[in-house]
C-alpha cells in the first residue's frame, strides 16, 4: 500500500478501504517491478501469487496455489508471494509477512522457512540481562512464548516459526536481515546462525 500512496500523490495513507486496495493496486506493480529488474540483472524470471485468506482456507483454491508453486519451480521461476490486499477485506486477511511466510512454507511442505528481522535472533531477557538463543525446539519455544521472558517484541515472529513447525516444517531460522547476504548462506553450511528453532525430533 505505502508504494501505492506515493504513487498515488495522496499525500498519507488512507483509512477507507476502497482506497487502501486502489493504492494497493498501485503498489503491486511498483513492487513487481522492482522484483523484476533486480532479479532479471542475475537472469532470473520471476512471478507474482497474490493470496487472500481464502484461498488457504478453501481446499480447490488451496491445491491450486500448490499446483501453480510447484509447476513455477519446474519451470525455474522464482515466486513473489504476497497478500491480495486488493480484494482482501478484514474478514479474510492472512496479517503480516511472517505469517503469511509460515503459511506458504507448510502449504508446499517446505523443510526450511527462513525469517528476517531486525535483530540477530531470539534472546531470553531474564532479570534485566540478554541471553541469546541460537537453537531451540519447538516445545521449547512454546515454553518461552508462555513464559512472557522473550525480548524484542518478537513473540508474533516466534508464534509463527512454531505454527510452522507443528504444520510440518522441519527448521525455522531468525537472521538479521540488515546482512542477508552472508547469512543465507551460512544456513546451509553451519547451523550456528541466526536462531534455529528445530522440529523436536531432530
Amino acid at each position: 500500500i505505502g508504494m501505492g500512496v506515493g504513487k498515488l500523490g495522496l499525500g498519507k495513507r488512507p483509512s477507507d478501504i476502497p482506497t487502501k486496495q486502489a493504492a494497493a493496486a498501485v503498489g503491486q506493480c511498483e513492487l513487481m517491478y522492482t522484483y523484476d529488474k533486480l532479479f532479471g540483472e542475475y537472469n532470473h524470471t520471476v512471478a507474482q501469487i497474490l493470496l487472500t485468506g481464502e484461498d488457504i482456507e478453501t481446499e480447490k483454491r488451496r491445491e491450486n496455489f500448490r499446483n501453480t508453486m510447484f509447476r513455477l519451480l519446474e519451470l525455474h521461476a522464482i515466486p513473489i508471494i504476497n497478500e491480495n490486499d486488493t480484494v482482501a477485506t478484514d474478514e479474510i486477511v492472512i496479517g503480516d509477512n511472517d505469517t503469511l511466510a509460515a503459511i506458504v512454507s507448510a502449504n508446499v511442505e517446505a523443510d526450511l522457512l527462513v525469517l528476517l528481522s531486525d535483530i540477530e535472533g531470539l534472546y531470553r531477557d531474564i532479570n534485566d540481562k540478554s541471553t541469546f538463543i541460537d537453537r531451540i525446539s519447538a516445545d521449547q519455544a512454546d515454553e518461552l512464548i508462555a513464559s512472557g521472558i522473550i525480548g524484542g517484541g518478537m513473540l508474533p515472529k516466534l508464534n509463527n516459526c512454531t505454527s510452522a513447525i507443528r504444520n510440518g516444517v522441519s527448521r525455522v531460522h531468525i537472521l538479521d536481515g540488515r546482512i542477508p547476504h552472508s547469512l543465507l548462506l551460512e544456513i546451509f553450511t553451519n547451523e550456528g546462525v541466526g536462531t534455529a528453532i528445530c522440529n523436536d525430533e531432530e
